[in-house]
């Protein structure tokens, strides 16, 4: 390995672009012109770029997170002067020496660590070790008294549901005022999760002729959820967790990694997609990993948004992060907290995958554990886009041609679309995504290297 440590290909560094526009705009900053103290260092690159003001931007990026700090004003996570120096790099023409730190990126270096409560090699801290309630009785009281009102929301939230259904689901349709009170009041009961969904039946009326079908659907998994909740006691532990988790009551990250019941797995972790989404108040940045060892499926999660809060981990399809990953519980654990990192993200092989039989059988496994699931994660191994019949919609089929599946058109613009089918010329590729109800949504292909879609 070089000095400055393994370096990424330019398509990795693209994937991590939060847009198309800022992937061009990196691409026009990625000569040496505008830069200047240009450097790298081990899992560290840094340099000052050229702007529209007097003093340069000061941009670093930490390549084991990755994470990226610029003194631009952008909110955009990494933004494009992180994005040009880092292509920059990769192109290794020479014009980011290897060197020590300038003494404004190892202060920022400095600062990332002493606030991720780690040493520099990478362990965590005796702080994030010792984490711990400063009163345990009172943390007790305020859980059960949080249980007692989501209990209550259910409670009340069964009983709309049973109206719904006595009054027929056309009358869902006289009015949204009456959805937004019952999300409303599941707030007020610390449900968020009960909450999300009921928006969701709000969505869902009206959305298309078979749009009473669907929200018969929504709705007994609601009925589903809220009953679960109603007799949690007597659920086995992995479902009980799953429900909780359903409702809204989360697990907390420093317990997951460092509490007395914290159980991480070290492994390989290929990263398979980096998916960004924005509603307009908050970015969620979902990073999907398959363990080379283990063969297990994880998903990251993060949230961010604004430059107090920017979306500090990022890691774009192809690397390989040999790293601990502590699974949140569940019946089908798939979230994951991130935990130790044992060396810098590095170039990784193409993910092995199955056929379309398997991606169901799979997706109906996950589905008989959590009936709350969207999706779940899958790779397609020998399979080639091919128009569906009558020219409706399109297909990804086996190798075989025994069977296909759908792609889901929810998800899947246009340009993504003839990117895949541009991609695979007609010829078998493989491909990761989301296998749902409505069909596969394609996130990530291989033509040997990765790319996002």
């Amino acid at each position: 390995m070089n000095p400055q440590g393994e370096r990424w290909t330019t398509d990795q560094v693209r994937a991590l672009a939060p847009d198309e526009a800022s992937r061009r705009a990196s691409g026009k900053l990625a000569a040496p012109g505008p830069w200047s103290e240009t450097g790298a260092d081990g899992g560290v690159v840094w340099g000052r770029c050229k702007g529209s003001g007097k003093k340069p931007y000061q941009t670093v990026v930490d390549l084991t997170g990755p994470a990226f700090t610029c003194s631009c004003p952008s909110r955009k996570f990494p933004c494009k002067h992180a994005l040009a120096l880092l292509l920059l790099w990769a192109g290794d023409g020479g014009e980011v020496p290897a060197g020590e730190p300038s003494a404004w990126a190892d202060e920022w270096l400095a600062g990332r660590r002493k606030r991720a409560g780690r040493a520099p090699g990478g362990s965590p801290g005796a702080d994030a070790a010792s984490r711990a309630p400063a009163d345990p009785e009172a943390a007790r009281r305020r859980a059960e008294r949080r249980m007692r009102r989501i209990g209550a929301g259910a409670t009340e939230l069964e009983q709309r549901l049973a109206d719904l259904v006595r009054s027929g689901l056309t009358s869902a349709g006289s009015g949204g005022g009456s959805w937004d009170e019952t999300a409303a009041r599941m707030v007020d009961a610390q449900a968020p999760g009960l909450a999300s969904r009921v928006r969701e039946l709000a969505s869902v009326v009206g959305s298309g002729t078979d749009w009473p079908a669907r929200l018969l659907e929504e709705c007994a998994l609601l009925h589903l959820l809220g009953q679960g909740f109603l007799g949690i006691d007597r659920l086995p532990g992995p479902l009980a967790a799953t429900v909780r988790a359903r409702v809204g009551l989360t697990t907390d990250t420093a317990d997951l990694l460092t509490g007395p019941d914290a159980a991480a797995v070290r492994d390989r972790w290929l990263v398979l997609a980096q998916q960004d989404s924005d509603d307009g108040a908050l970015l969620t940045r979902k990073i999907y990993l398959r363990g080379e060892r283990s063969g297990r499926m994880a998903l990251h999660l993060s949230y961010g948004g604004s430059p107090a809060r920017p979306l500090d981990l990022a890691l774009p399809p192809g690397l390989v992060l040999d790293a601990d990953l502590a699974y949140y519980p569940g019946a089908r654990p798939l979230r994951a907290a991130l935990g130790e990192r044992h060396a810098p993200p590095a170039p990784g092989p193409v993910p092995p995958g199955g056929g379309i039989d398997a991606a169901l059988a799979a997706y109906g496994d996950a589905l008989r554990d959590d009936p709350w699931l969207d999706s779940w994660p899958v790779v397609l191994s020998e399979v080639t886009p091919i128009p569906g019949r009558d020219g409706r919609g399109w297909q990804l089929a086996d190798a075989d041609g025994e069977s296909a599946l759908p792609l889901d058109p929810r998800g899947l613009g246009r340009t993504s679309l003839w990117q895949l089918v541009a991609l695979s010329g007609g010829e078998p590729v493989t491909v990761f995504g989301e296998c749902g109800p409505r069909g596969f949504l394609p996130l990530t292909a291989w033509d040997p290297t990765p790319v996002s879609l």
